[in-house]
C-alpha cells in the first residue's frame, strides 16, 4: 500500500488558499525548530508578495505520520484558470476553500466544475469563520447547491466539511465543537482522498504539469508519475503533444519536502517530483520507457480570451530608460514566457510587433510588469478580445460577472452595466448593507469598466468574474466617456502650465516630468480629445502688481498603474512601458497625423 495523498487546494482569489498551506507546514512539524519561514510562504515570486496573490501554482510536500502528502497551491484568479487546470489532473482529491461570508464565487463555480469533470474527490473547507459577519451553514448549503447545479455524483455529493480560521492555525469537523488544531484536516485527507493509483512494475509514464527553470541545471519539468519507477540516470523517451518522441536523459532527480527540494536517487508510480536533464520538455508531455514507450493523453488548456500587441517602443524618449530595446530582445522575452505559461500565445504580427493572447488583462498585465522590472522597454496596445466564428456565426466570450456593492450605490452599477449590455441575472442581499448582483455580460465591456466601477461606489464596490462560454457578437458597446489632454510640446512640465490645464480635467501626471508632443498628459472633462501645453511657464516682466503672483495650487494627478493604464486606453492609444516609467500616448503623435489617419 503507497502511503502518499496528492491533493491539490482550489478556491476563489483571497480565500485564504495560501494561508491554509501554511497552517499545514506549520502544523505537520515540516519546518525545523530553528527554521525561519515568510507569512504566505508558498508565494515565492515578489509581484506575489507585494501584491498578495498567488500567481503560478507551486507544489510542496509534508509527512504526517507515515504518510507523505504532496500539497500544490493554485492561483484564485480566473486569469491563471490555465495554472489550476492542468494541476487538478496530477492529484487524487482536492480541499476547495469557501470564504465563510463571501461563500460561492465566480473562481469558486469554475474550479468546482473542472474538478467534478475529472472526477475528484472534494473536502470542503469552510475558512475565516473567525469573521464577524460569517454565516457558515448558508455557505454549506450554497456549495451544496453548487455541487448538485453541476451534477455532481453521489460520492462527490457526500463531501466532508471542515470549519477552519487558517490564519489563526484553527479547525474543527463542526462549528459547536470547541476550536481544535489542524490534526481534524490531516485526519480528513488521510481517510477520504483515494491513495495514488498506479503500479511501479508497470512501464514507466509521468506527466509534466508545470515548468521551472535553473541556472545551472537549465529546464526543470516538475510532474506526477503514473506507472512506473523513475531513477536518476536513466535514459528515458519524451512523448511530446504533437506524437514527436525525443530520447533523452534524466540527469538530476528532485523531491520535495516542505520549502526545501533534495536530490533523490529514485521515485514511484503516485509521486511527484521534478527532474533535469530534458531541454525539450514542455508542459503536458510524457516521460516513458525508452523500450516501451506509452505516452498519456496530453492536456487540454482553454483558448485565450484576450489579445494585446507588445510593440518596440519608439516614442521620443526610447532607450533612455531600459536595457532591453530591440524586437529581438522583446521576441526572445516573449518566446520564453511562451514556454513555461501554456495558457498564453504568441503570434508575430508586423516589424517589431508580436501578438500575445492570455486568459485576462491581470495576466499580460503580469507579464507586463515582470518585464519591465528586468529592463525591457516596449508599448502595448489596448485589449481586445478574441473573436471566433463559430458555425457560420461571429461569436465573442461572455463573463459571468460577480459585484458586492452597498446597496445605494446598486441602481448606479446596473444603470452602467446595462448600457455595455450586461444582463442581470440576480440580486441577493447579503447583509451588513451589502447586496451582491450577478450579470452575463461581453468581456469587452468590461475593459475599461473597473475605474468606472471604483468610482461610483466609491471604491467600496468589490467584482469578479470568469470566463462563462463564447456565444452570437452583441454589436457595439459603450467604451470611454472622456477625451484625452494630450501634449503640444517636448519638454519638461512646469507647475504653472499645469495649474491651467488642471481646471480642463483630471492630470496623469505632476511637474517636472518628461513630456513629448502626442503623450497624453489627463483625462479631459468632455468627450473629445484636447492638446494642450503643459511646458509653457509664466512670462517675466519687471512691472510688479498685486495679485499677479498667486499661490499655485496643483490638485494631486491620479497616478496610473499599470492595469489601470491599461484598461484607460482607446484603439488609437498606446502604452509606453519603461522600468522607470508608464506613460500614455497616441499612437500618431502629431496632430495632422492624426487627423489625417482619422478621415481614413
Amino acid at each position: 500500500m503507497q502511503k502518499i495523498r496528492n491533493i491539490a487546494v482550489i478556491a476563489h482569489v483571497d480565500h485564504g488558499k495560501t494561508t491554509l498551506v501554511d497552517g499545514l507546514l506549520e502544523q505537520s512539524g515540516t519546518y525545523g525548530a530553528h527554521e525561519q519561514h515568510d507569512e504566505r510562504a508558498m508565494d515565492s515570486n515578489a509581484l506575489e508578495k507585494e501584491r498578495g496573490i498567488t500567481i503560478l501554482s507551486k507544489n510542496t510536500a509534508i509527512r504526517y505520520k507515515d504518510y507523505k502528502i504532496n500539497i500544490i497551491d493554485t492561483p484564485g484568479h480566473a486569469d491563471f484558470g490555465g495554472e489550476v487546470e492542468r494541476v487538478l489532473k496530477m492529484v487524487d482529491g482536492v480541499l476547495v476553500l469557501v470564504d465563510a461570508y463571501e461563500g460561492v464565487m465566480p473562481q469558486t463555480k469554475f474550479v468546482v466544475k473542472k474538478m467534478l469533470a475529472l472526477g475528484k474527490k472534494p473536502i470542503v473547507v469552510i475558512n475565516k469563520i473567525d469573521k464577524p459577519s460569517a454565516d457558515p451553514e448558508r455557505v454549506v448549503d450554497e456549495m451544496f447547491d453548487l455541487f448538485a447545479a453541476m451534477d455532481a455524483t453521489e460520492d462527490q455529493l457526500d463531501f466532508p466539511i471542515i470549519y477552519a480560521a487558517a490564519r489563526d492555525g484553527i479547525a474543527k469537523l463542526d462549528m459547536s465543537h470547541p476550536d481544535g488544531n489542524f490534526e481534524c484536516i490531516f485526519e480528513t485527507i488521510l481517510s477520504q482522498i483515494p491513495e495514488p493509483v498506479g503500479d511501479k512494475e508497470n512501464s514507466t509514464q509521468a506527466q509534466v504539469f508545470t515548468l521551472d527553470y535553473d541556472n545551472y541545471v537549465g529546464k526543470i519539468g516538475i510532474s506526477r508519475i503514473f506507472n512506473g519507477v523513475i531513477r536518476k540516470g536513466d535514459n528515458i523517451m519524451l512523448a511530446k503533444a504533437d506524437g514527436e518522441m525525443v530520447k533523452g536523459k534524466i540527469s538530476k532527480l528532485i523531491g520535495f519536502h516542505g520549502l526545501n527540494r533534495m536530490e533523490i536517487q529514485e521515485a514511484e508510480a503516485g509521486d511527484i517530483v521534478a527532474f533535469a536533464g530534458l531541454e525539450t520538455v514542455d508542459v503536458g508531455d510524457t516521460i516513458c520507457d525508452s523500450k516501451n514507450p506509452m505516452p498519456l493523453d496530453p492536456m487540454h488548456i482553454e483558448e485565450p480570451t484576450l489579445t494585446v500587441v507588445f510593440s518596440v517602443n519608439d516614442s521620443p524618449l526610447a532607450g533612455q530608460e531600459g536595457k532591453h530595446v530591440t524586437s529581438n530582445k522583446l521576441k526572445d522575452r516573449l518566446e520564453a514566457e511562451m514556454t513555461t505559461n501554456v495558457a498564453m500565445k504568441l503570434e508575430v504580427v508586423g516589424e517589431g510587433k508580436f501578438k500575445v493572447s492570455g486568459r485576462g488583462e491581470l495576466q499580460i498585465t503580469i507579464l507586463a510588469e515582470n518585464m519591465r522590472r528586468e529592463n525591457f522597454e516596449f508599448g502595448v496596445s489596448r485589449p481586445e478580445v478574441i473573436v471566433k466564428e463559430i458555425e457560420g456565426i461571429k461569436c465573442e466570450p461572455f463573463e459571468h460577472l460577480v459585484i458586492d456593492v452597498p446597496e445605494e450605490f446598486s441602481g448606479a452599477v446596473i444603470e452602467k452595466l446595462g448600457k455595455r449590455k450586461a444582463e442581470m441575472k440576480s440580486m441577493i442581499p447579503m447583509g451588513q448593507g451589502f447586496q451582491r448582483i450577478e450579470f452575463e455580460i461581453p468581456a469587452r465591456a468590461l475593459i475599461g469598466f473597473r475605474g468606472q466601477f471604483l468610482t461610483d461606489t466609491k471604491g467600496e464596490g468589490i467584482m469578479n468574474h470568469s470566463f462563462l462560454e463564447f456565444r452570437p457578437y452583441s454589436g457595439s458597446v459603450e467604451s470611454r466617456t472622456y477625451g484625452a489632454l494630450i501634449s503640444m510640446e517636448n519638454g519638461e512640465t512646469l507647475a504653472y502650465s499645469l495649474f491651467n490645464i488642471q481646471d480642463r480635467g483630471v492630470l496623469f501626471i505632476g511637474p517636472q516630468t518628461k513630456v513629448y508632443e502626442g503623450m497624453i498628459v489627463g483625462e479631459h472633462s468632455r468627450s473629445n480629445d484636447l492638446v494642450v501645453n503643459p511646458i509653457k511657464g509664466k512670462a517675466q516682466s519687471n512691472v510688479r502688481s498685486s495679485g499677479a503672483d498667486e499661490a499655485i495650487k496643483l490638485i494631486p494627478f491620479r497616478d496610473m498603474s499599470l492595469e489601470r493604464a491599461l484598461e484607460w486606453i482607446e484603439d488609437d492609444e498606446l502604452l509606453e512601458i519603461t522600468p522607470k516609467s508608464i506613460r500614455i500616448r497616441k499612437k500618431y503623435l502629431s496632430e495632422n497625423e492624426r487627423k489625417r489617419y482619422s478621415r481614413k
